[in-house]
């Protein structure tokens, strides 16, 4: 669902918006792409492309804020993915008097494109943004025209995590049902919606043809041996074919810009590249 709350966008002009802070990596990779960079002042953890973003300042993960760490760098915009939080973090940065804006969540094609227009038009760049929606959305159109052709459709099965050996899902209307079908799939996690726990049965009847994973480091990451261990996991059809994939998390889940490309590389690791 897309979602979009603004404390007056009349605020946040050129003159005021000069101290831009991004919380959410597509939000960030939104701004740069529309010629802001030069604004922004501070970024979330998530926010790590482009690459020259990661020489901000970073303020945390964007659903643990610190407002003291965000109002210490004196913003004059904080510009901020739906899903902010926590949600008493977000009531006292909206309190301090600074321009606070969320900008549209987004899981399909219409959404990224309202997700540009929304942050566009809050930095003033609405020229600039109706430009870069207009190419992005003609990337994704060329995505889901791809995506149509393909005559027999894997059922992929979207891995958030195996805590406590479980499975935990993207199902229905996640950022993970959306880029599964733009890249010409069906999303293998179905009858729920949202990032859920799977029982070992509802994986069984799942039977995923590949198993898609954010790739990670460290203590989150999922090995392939994590998931020939997962007493499900090893017996769906993804496990005996070893169709185990994984792509950075802000290309697959972003809903930003690189949509397209994610959209792309997805149906590639899939079909190959003449799928």
């Amino acid at each position: 669902m897309i979602r979009l709350f603004c404390l007056s966008l009349a605020l946040a002009t050129p003159a005021l918006a000069d101290r831009v802070i991004t919380l959410g990596g597509s939000v960030t990779e939104i701004a740069v792409a529309l010629g802001a960079e030069g604004r922004l002042v501070a970024r979330d953890t998530t926010s790590n492309f482009p690459a020259s973003v990661q020489a901000l300042p970073d303020v945390g993960y964007i659903r643990a804020l610190s407002p003291e760490n965000i109002l210490a760098l004196d913003p004059s915009l904080i510009l901020a993915e739906g899903d902010a939080g926590p949600p008493e973090a977000v009531e006292v940065l909206k309190a301090a008097g600074i321009p606070f804006v969320l900008v549209p969540e987004a899981t399909d094609p219409a959404g990224v494109a309202a997700k540009i227009i929304a942050v566009a038009d809050v930095l003033d760049l609405t020229a600039q943004g109706a430009a870069l929606a207009t190419s992005v959305t003609a990337d994704l159109a060329a995505a889901q025209s791809r995506a149509a052709d393909v005559t027999a459709p894997k059922r992929v099965l979207f891995v958030l995590s195996l805590k406590g050996g479980g499975v935990m899902a993207g199902g229905e209307g996640t950022e993970a049902d959306g880029i599964i079908r733009l890249a010409g799939g069906i999303n293998a996690a179905s009858g729920f919606q949202g990032y859920k726990p799977m029982t070992d049965e509802a994986v069984l009847t799942a039977q995923p043809d590949a198993i898609l994973m954010m790739d990670r480091e460290g203590e989150l990451s999922i090995s392939d041996a994590d998931v020939l261990a997962q007493p499900a996991l090893s017996q769906t059809p993804a496990a005996r074919t070893r169709t185990i994939l994984r792509m950075d998390g802000m290309l697959l889940l972003g809903f930003g810009p690189r949509t397209p490309a994610a959209a792309t590389a997805l149906h590639d690791a899939l079909y190959g590249s003449e799928g």
